[in-house]
């Protein structure tokens, strides 16, 4: 059945489309999600919240967008206001990311240096690389997200990407530079 079949039949309340949607979709979610999270336990929250914001809305999609856009933007959301929310209740939280499993590093040396540059990474900067970066989001709409200017973005996006490469340039005896 296609996507658009089962967005109609998920939008009358049929189970099964619903079902399907999430099986198709619940991965990608989850993953993005655990990024701008950086913990499973309150991933596994917010995705759950998302879902729950999804299905809720279904009888609102109109099309206008991929399903799969409009899906990932409201997990995106839903982890962000999370994290706002956290915030407000300590405000020297950090924010930890995590490489998707499904990414190109396949190889667990590289993944696991990519990982430590990245959880080295300044919440802001972090926040601007993954959502520019990893899931595609321009500089307008990661502005309207995380409520800063584009430009913001873009010099947060130029010193992230600046301190990553410095992290990951490889010293004497294969060790990472440690520079932040």
């Amino acid at each position: 059945m296609s996507e658009h079949d089962l967005i109609l039949r998920a939008q009358k309340g049929d189970e099964h489309a619903i079902e399907a949607l999430y099986r198709r979709h619940s991965g990608r979610v989850y993953t993005v999600v655990r990024r701008l999270t950086g913990d499973d336990a309150q991933a596994e929250d917010v995705t759950q919240e998302a879902w729950l914001r999804v299905i809720r809305a279904l009888p609102s999609f109109r099309g206008q967008s991929l399903f799969s856009t409009w899906l990932h933007r409201i997990a995106v959301n839903c982890a962000l206001y999370r994290k706002r929310r956290e915030q407000t209740r300590e405000a020297d939280l950090e924010l930890p990311d995590t490489l998707p499993d499904d990414g190109p590093a396949d190889e667990p040396l590289l993944r696991m240096r990519l990982q430590r540059a990245l959880d080295r990474l300044p919440e802001g900067m972090r926040r601007v690389l993954v959502l520019h970066d990893v899931e595609g989001y321009t500089h307008e709409e990661i502005g309207e997200m995380l409520g800063v200017a584009p430009g913001t973005c873009k010099s947060q996006l130029f010193k992230a990407r600046a301190k990553m490469r410095a992290l990951l340039r490889p010293t004497i005896e294969g060790e990472e530079v440690c520079s932040i």
